[in-house]
């Protein structure tokens, strides 16, 4: 975290500050959201404790991967073909508009 700090000293310095750091042992993590998922591999992941809030670090390898259900709409609600309705859903990001911009 700080280059020349000894890990010891910065872990009771963070106790006294009331931050807590466990690590979690995951294969993967993935995180949705409507358009798309994001896969993380290989993930090394902390669980941070600070003053009752926690928060979580992730970090690995990643790759995204699209909503196939979105995709599948996308090409029956417009015809188009599966790399047209990946890219307009990757541009808008959302189901509606890119079958909007197909439309036109």
């Amino acid at each position: 975290m700080f280059p020349g700090l000894n890990p010891k000293n910065m872990e009771k310095i963070m106790k006294q500050m009331g931050i807590k750091q466990e690590e979690i042992d995951a294969d993967e993590v993935i995180i949705k959201n409507s358009s798309r998922n994001i896969i993380i591999k290989n993930p090394k992941v902390t669980k941070i404790n600070m003053q009752g809030h926690e928060t979580f670090q992730v970090t690995g390898d990643v790759q995204e991967e699209m909503n196939e259900e979105d995709v599948n709409t996308i090409m029956e609600q417009t015809g188009c073909s599966r790399e047209e309705a990946e890219k307009a859903l990757e541009k808008y990001e959302d189901l509606t508009e890119a079958i909007i911009s197909l439309k036109e």
